[in-house]
Parts: structure tokens; sequence; C-alpha cells
């Protein structure tokens, strides 16, 4: 998905689906111009200003206090920095309660600068999806761990162990499949399970934590870099150890700053 800058928003999004199968999807969170920029002249198919940054910039605990006025603010200074990239905004926790609601926050986030937004669930708000898709919104579906539903179930879990769960799972993939979303996250499902699931859709997924056999991969930005040391998780492999190196030049720089003012 190499495309130049002059590819529309629609085209990026049609090359995207075509590629299932194809090519492998490459995607990362970005919640800034700069890193927005570094990883767009990169390369990266997919940025997705993610809620997650609720975590990774105002250090919550979690994603749940996430604001829809926080999300655009952050769309925003991405936009700039983004020429070829496929940009989603994370529609945050209860900014999609309803259809009219829905309708409202994707449109502002649109507006913001994304290319299209993802929401968390499948069948259960398969018609706020739908009222979405009517307004000719793109949707990036995200089934599996959600995120922003933590503090209800009590921590992250694996999903797709159980018969019941991998059955339901299936069917909100069918589901969003059929609704027309542009692409399926799936995030810490069992791994062939995500198999299954990926072979099932039309719409190509993209794992986090659910194994090898996804169409692409997604990471926070933040456990690719090392640059979140507190936290990373177990699927997570470092490409870098930006926390060390930030903490060696502070030094190296507050030691040349203390012997300036011996000299």
């Amino acid at each position: 998905m190499s495309e130049s800058t002059s590819i529309s928003r629609e085209d990026k999004l049609r090359h995207l689906v075509k590629s299932k199968g194809r090519k492998a999807v490459t995607a990362l969170t970005a919640y800034d111009y700069a890193v927005a920029r570094i990883i767009d002249e990169a390369g990266i198919d997919i940025i997705l200003v993610g809620d997650s940054l609720g975590m990774m910039v105002f250090g919550h605990e979690d994603t749940t206090k996430v604001t829809v006025s926080m999300m655009k603010h952050h769309v925003a200074a991405c936009r700039n920095g983004v020429a070829r990239s496929i940009l989603v905004a994370d529609m945050p926790y209860r900014s999609y309660e309803d259809d009219q609601t829905a309708i409202a926050t994707a449109t502002e986030l649109v507006s913001a600068g994304a290319d299209a937004v993802k929401l968390e669930g499948g069948k259960a708000i398969l018609s706020q999806i739908n009222a979405i898709l009517d307004k000719g919104i793109a949707v990036f579906g995200h089934i599996g761990m959600l995120p922003q539903q933590v503090v209800e179930e009590g921590g992250y879990k694996k999903k797709g162990k159980s018969d019941i769960e991998a059955a339901n799972l299936l069917a909100d993939a069918a589901e969003l499949d059929k609704a027309g979303v542009s692409a399926i996250i799936l995030e810490n499902i069992v791994g062939n399970l995500a198999k299954e699931i990926t072979e099932m859709t039309t719409a190509p997924t993209i794992g986090i934590g659910s194994g090898k056999s996804c169409d692409g991969q997604i990471l926070v930005i933040n456990d690719l870099l090392g640059s979140y040391p507190w936290f990373c998780p177990s699927f997570a492999k470092p490409k870098a150890n930006f926390a060390s190196d930030t903490t060696q030049a502070v030094r190296a720089f507050i030691d040349e700053v203390e012997n300036l003012n011996r000299e």
C-alpha cells in the first residue's frame, strides 16, 4: 500500500480491503504530529489515533476517561503529519451509546481529519455501525478483548477459549463483515479462532495478541519503541529502547550543564 499522496480516502480504503490475502497489513498507533509523520513516511499502512492515549499520553489506568474532545485534538495533530497512510480514530468510551450519538461522534472525528472510525464490539453495536456507514463514514470493527470494557470485566483476558465465547466472536465477525466494515481488529483472541475468523471474512483482520494468522498486525507505538517502560504486553517485542536512551540523554545533558557551571 505505497500509493502516492494524491490517492483519495475512498480509494485507500478500497485498496485495504483488496489487499486481503495478497499483502500483510501494518498498523501502529500515533498521538502527535511528529510520530504520525515519521511512521507515515516510513510506509506504515494504517495509523490509529487510539484511545490508548488515555494511558500513554494522559497517564490514566485505562481508556475509559478519554473524551471526544481529547480524541479530536490528537486526530487533528496527527492529520497534519499524515500524507499517505489511512488515519483511523477510536470512538471513545460511551460516545456511541445509540445511533444518533454514534453518528455525531463519528462526524466530529472525521471533521477533525480521520479517514475512518473504530468502535469496540460486534452484534451489540451493529445498529450504530450501520448508522455510521449509512452516513458514508468508513468503520473499522474491533472484537475480542475490548479495552473500554476492562473495568466491567475486571482486567484484560484472553478471548475465545470456551465454545460459547468462540461462537459469539465468530457471529460478531460475520455481522461486521456483512455490514461492510473496512477491517476488523482482533484483540487478544486465541490464535486458532483468529485464524478461522480471518479465513471467513472479506474484510482484512488486523491482530494484536491474536497470533500470526491475521491479515495484518497492529501495535501501540510505545510498545514498539520501548517508550512506556512501566508496562509492556507479553506479545509485544520492542524494536528500540526509547525510555533508556532518553534517560541516558537527559543524564548526559544534566552532566554537561553542571560541568559548564563549574568552569
